[in-house]
């Protein structure tokens, strides 16, 4: 392991989930953009094209759930390695694939290894930074979402019309297995007294948090599942049915989308880091931790709404201005909704619980999923957007009624 002084260590750790936070999205999110490629050489419809995505987002609600007890359990070190090992695995499976069966399978691979990623990089930036700079840390980190989301349309489009879209599949491949052996020789725990106030009685926390049994009696925890079931389905909307919406009923090509398929995940990066900022300048100022997450939150999800103008204005271009802010919007809720697990429950429990909250996420966007095939390109089109306009001012009320501090009673020797 190489010998690096824990003050830039932690930073290099940031920085390398943040690229395996690139690859997995670019790699979900790589369908989405070849999406007319790949159903007129599989011989998909819209039904096919959602039951794939949904082979990807049900073995990823079911592993997501899984993937938080393993990270608490045997280690963020281990479960990270194998689940970047496994989805390199799955995207040169996917590549070579010469049948919808074996496609479907490694798209099923895939939602069964990507999910390690976040429980990881939540107990990672809870064990090696306060408070204070907790949301930036893990906005830092977590911008790989839509960097990956960004490098997609460009990147893949690139490689589909210079070669062959397989190609797209393979590139994710091959930066799984650097990124992995990266995690590999650089990883490790913080000394016991590194990250003082906050995180210098780590090991005391983890003792003291709730079992398993437990974690299901709180009252936080059934808020932070319901926030991510109602929400969570918008980022998967801007994740896998946006780009297909783009070129097939905005009429883009697959060379626009090149040009302007990334520019809702630039804007979603961007304007989330700007706002998990300004939640860490209103801790620093003496709001409360959890009240500053709320706050930004809330006026984050005021500008939801917009969504609905959507099919009012069918210019390609208006489209992705709109899904610009909603994008901010999806991705400044993903960011501190897992902050807010962090400062909500005990040390020991915050992978779990995001796990949990994450699985049931993915489980919302499924039925979406599904929704969405049978009215998408129709004549109620316009539902899609009325729905998605309104399920994070839905998450606004959620999360200033449920979700407040769990605090153990006794000490949890089980």
């Amino acid at each position: 392991m190489l010998a690096i002084k824990p003050e830039r260590r932690r930073w290099i750790i940031v920085c390398i989930i943040f690229f395996a936070t690139v690859f997995n999205y670019y790699d979900r999110q790589v369908l989405a953009v070849l999406k007319p490629l790949i159903k007129e050489d599989f011989g998909m419809d819209n039904f096919g094209y959602a039951t794939i995505v949904n082979l990807f987002t049900i073995t990823y609600a079911i592993m997501y759930i899984v993937s938080g007890w393993l990270v608490d359990r045997f280690g963020e070190r281990k479960i990270m390695l194998f689940g970047i090992i496994g989805w390199a695995v799955s995207s040169f499976g996917a590549g070579i694939s010469s049948t919808l069966t074996q496609f479907g399978f490694f798209r099923g691979l895939l939602g069964v290894s990507e999910p390690s990623n976040f429980p990881v990089k939540l107990k990672t930036v809870t064990i090696w930074f306060s408070s204070k700079l907790r949301a930036t840390a893990n906005s830092l980190a977590e911008t790989g979402s839509s960097i990956g989301a960004i490098i997609a349309p460009p990147l893949a489009a690139w490689l589909a019309l210079i070669s062959h879209w397989r190609w797209a599949f393979y590139v994710g491949g091959v930066a799984g297995i650097l990124i992995a052996l990266m995690w590999l020789l650089v990883y490790k725990r913080p000394p016991a007294d590194f990250v003082k106030n906050d995180v210098s009685k780590l090991k005391k926390e983890e003792a003291e948090s709730f079992s398993w049994k437990q974690l299901w009696s709180k009252k936080s925890l059934w808020g932070v599942i319901m926030i991510r079931f109602i929400s969570d389905p918008v980022w998967y909307f801007c994740l896998f049915w946006l780009p297909g919406y783009l070129q097939e009923q905005s009429g883009l090509t697959l060379k626009q989308m090149a040009y302007f398929g990334w520019i809702p995940f630039l804007m979603a990066d961007l304007g989330a880091l700007g706002m998990s900022s300004w939640s860490d300048r209103m801790v620093r100022k003496g709001t409360t931790a959890i009240r500053s997450r709320k706050i930004m939150l809330t006026v984050a999800a005021c500008f939801a709404p917009l969504c609905v103008f959507t099919t009012f204005f069918p210019n390609p271009f208006v489209t992705i201005a709109i899904f610009s802010v909603v994008a901010i919007i999806c991705l400044t809720w993903l960011f501190n909704i897992n902050i807010i697990v962090s400062e909500t429950f005990p040390v020991g429990n915050v992978a779990s619980v995001l796990g949990i909250a994450g699985g049931f996420g993915a489980l919302g966007a499924i039925i979406m999923n599904y929704l969405i095939a049978q009215y998408i390109g129709s004549v109620y089109t316009k539902y899609v957007f009325i729905g998605l306009a309104f399920l994070h001012p839905i998450s606004v009320i959620i999360l200033w009624t449920i979700i407040k501090k769990e605090k153990t009673k006794y000490k949890n020797n089980q």
